[in-house]
């Protein structure tokens, strides 16, 4: 089981955007470059957002995109089902599961827990959370003379 490279991108879009100014709008030219997408796909991952709410666009002279709500109110759970639609394990959870091996299946409650603790984690943690990380894992990194990158040790 994978995430699709689109909802890798969704997410890395919503941290971009978490990471500016809430008000400031930001052209796909931006969020492409920032995010190392080619501009075609992450329109239509935009407009994916945009249309479940994540997200909104201003069109014209200065427009861009803005996250609709506030970052530490949208979830990575939020950002995965707005691309990749409700999560589900198998086809025995959620309403459509009406199994009738559920009764006599002892791997139905291993779906079920599995299921509950990936909703758990994809959903405990907000947008505005991996951005605070982002930024930290940014701010521990030092570029010296050489062009280099290195690891500046915590203290």
């Amino acid at each position: 089981m994978q995430i699709t490279r689109a909802t890798d991108y969704a997410v890395r879009v919503m941290v971009h955007l978490a990471v500016g100014s809430p008000a400031q709008k930001h052209p796909l030219s931006e969020l492409a470059a920032a995010t190392s997408v080619q501009e075609s796909f992450l329109s239509k991952i935009l407009q994916r957002l945009v249309h479940q709410g994540l997200l909104v666009s201003h069109r014209g002279s200065g427009g861009g995109f803005v996250l609709n709500r506030a970052p530490d109110q949208i979830t990575l759970l939020d950002v995965v089902e707005a691309i990749e639609g409700p999560t589900q394990l198998n086809q025995c959870i959620g309403e459509a599961g009406s199994c009738s091996r559920k009764p006599t299946c002892g791997v139905s409650p291993t779906w079920h827990r599995a299921q509950a603790s990936l909703t758990q984690v994809l959903g405990g943690v907000s947008i505005a959370q991996l951005a605070e990380e982002t930024d930290r894992l940014a701010a521990g990194k030092l570029g010296d003379s050489s062009g280099v990158v290195k690891s500046v040790a915590a203290n």
